[in-house]
């Protein structure tokens, strides 16, 4: 490695000491995951409602619930947009630079938001035809934003502290989800104390006040403004160094913009930076085979532990009321009105989210540079997947009501080493070690498999968590595997991603230039070839 060959302005962001603009990049780009997550998880808290207001039959013995595919759809648009995003996105910040895409997604998010609190007529069909239109591009705009925050964050942060750096962005997805509890409580609670209802068994009707319409809208709208807010502060940052140099091949506009940035006088190294950019090991596409022989195990490790995780992840927390339901910690949906049902739905997942979630998130902020990525990420999926079958495997025994507050810790814990775990690794470690020209398409990629796992764990455990027992499905579902096997599913989804942890490199306190070869010179390269070549197998 010809360590000499580090441009000055990237070894000055790499020992750079923590500074205001550190602070400065993780809130802004924090927020647009802040966004992100209460956008994605606050309508896990919106579809009971929904299915009251818009599915409510008279002769029923139980409220109104979405049909089937009503529910996947709203459920699952906004992770399909999200894949799409990732891609398009993750591609299109390589090729016209983080900065200009950033503002794009971040005006997207702000308008999808709003609009998906809009519909057209107030029929079941046109109400979740427009929710499902809005959202898809919610979630388009939100995929945009994992793999630039990601991005921008790893190329400003030095390399002593890059992963508490990208992992604090990413932490703020856990606030998100705290948040949409809390607006969730806030909005139910003022809206009972306003207009009181019975409860179902008592007045089928009046359970569900004609106000509860705008419940839903004023938690779904409320995502735009976290995200308006940073548009202006996305708009000031520059460029990363990283692209300008190394993509943009501009490099006096780069020691332009981390001087101002650092307070200190850099030398643009013009000569040098077009040498280093004209490097076979500087120009090779996502398609060679110099990529997948430099990097293809590690896109392989990348994108399926991200993968697997979140089959987990969303799988869990998506349809977490139905969990805790199933224990009885959310009592009936007949013996509440709609807008208890909503408080006890939200109370429930924010209790989780302030014990097990964040909590999670921030020991990953606080251990990732001292103990590394692989740790946690093995540490993390191996936790998951002992209390998944502590979980299943006795799981008629967590049911009887005296065990349940059992069942919940051991439920919380599994946030807890998720969070503390893969669900930020996963995030972190694609920022970190591919090529600065292929760095957010890279990070597009991974995840976006990530949110294919995240479609298949919300859908299959939809109707997957269904009873055996056909009296006990929900109205219009088939019957599934149980929520116990549901679970034991679950714990051997975690186990693989224990095994393909093995394929992902350890990236701390490296330089990304070293992760990636893109400082290695002409014979260090031609070396590597060679010792590839005699080292293959026959």
């Amino acid at each position: 490695m010809a360590r000499g060959q580090q441009l000055e302005v990237l070894n000055a962001l790499d020992v750079a000491k923590t500074q205001l603009y550190h602070f400065t990049a993780i809130v802004v780009a924090g927020m647009g995951f802040f966004t992100d997550a209460y956008d994605l998880f606050s309508i896990s808290l919106c579809t009971k409602l929904l299915g009251r207001i818009y599915y409510f039959h008279p002769d029923s013995k139980k409220p109104g619930s979405l049909p089937p595919g009503a529910s996947s759809a709203v459920t699952g648009v906004a992770l399909v947009g999200t894949l799409v995003g990732q891609l398009f996105f993750g591609w299109l910040g390589d090729k016209m630079g983080r900065k200009k895409v950033y503002g794009i997604t971040l005006v997207l998010m702000v308008v999808s938001s709003l609009a998906s609190g809009l519909s057209f007529g107030n029929r079941p069909q046109g109400v979740i035809a427009t929710l499902c239109f809005f959202r898809f591009w919610l979630g388009f705009g939100i995929g945009g934003d994992y793999p630039l925050s990601a991005t921008i964050m790893s190329e400003y942060a030095n390399k002593r502290t890059r992963g508490s750096f990208i992992s604090a962005v990413f932490a703020m997805q856990g606030f998100g989800i705290l948040t949409s509890g809390i607006v969730a409580i806030i909005v139910s609670a003022s809206f009972n104390h306003a207009y009181p209802a019975p409860t179902y068994e008592e007045d089928k009707a009046a359970s569900t006040i004609s106000q509860a319409d705008y419940m839903w809208r004023i938690i779904l709208m409320f995502g735009a403004v976290p995200a308006g807010l940073t548009y202006y502060w996305r708009m000031k940052m520059p460029e990363t160094a990283r692209y300008t140099a190394l993509v943009a091949r501009n490099a006096q506009k780069a020691a332009k913009d981390m001087a101002r940035v650092l307070n200190v006088e850099l030398d643009p190294e013009v000569e040098k930076v077009e040498k280093l950019t004209e490097r076979s090991s500087n120009s090779y596409g996502l398609f060679s085979r110099q990529f997948l022989r430099r990097h293809g195990l590690h896109l392989l490790g990348t994108t399926s532990t991200w993968f697997l995780l979140d089959i987990a992840f969303y799988s869990q927390n998506l349809f977490q009321k139905d969990v805790l339901s199933g224990i009885g910690w959310i009592p009936p949906a007949a013996t509440m009105s709609a807008g208890e049902e909503l408080f006890k739905i939200a109370r429930a997942q924010t209790l989780i989210a302030l014990c097990s979630t964040v909590p999670g998130y921030w020991f990953t902020v606080a251990l990732i540079d001292v103990i590394g990525r692989f740790a946690i990420q093995l540490m993390g999926f191996f936790f998951m997947t002992v209390f998944m079958f502590a979980l299943a495997i006795p799981y008629n025994h967590w049911t009887k009501k005296a065990h349940r507050i059992g069942f919940v810790v051991i439920y919380s814990l599994t946030f807890f080493f998720s969070n503390f775990g893969p669900n930020a690794t996963t995030f972190v470690v694609p920022a970190e070690i591919f090529p600065a020209r292929l760095r957010s398409t890279c990070h597009g990629i991974s995840a976006a498999a990530g949110k294919a796992g995240a479609i298949v764990g919300a859908f299959g455990f939809l109707y997957a968590s269904q009873s055996k027992d056909p009296n006990k499905t929900d109205p219009g579902y088939p019957t599934g595997i149980g929520m116990k096997n549901s679970l034991i599913v679950l714990a051997c989804v975690n186990a693989l991603g224990m095994l393909f942890t093995f394929l992902v490199p350890e990236p701390k306190g490296k330089s990304l230039e070293e992760l990636s070869g893109e400082n290695e010179d002409e014979n260090n390269d031609e070396d590597a070839k060679t010792t590839s070549n005699r080292t293959a197998p026959v």
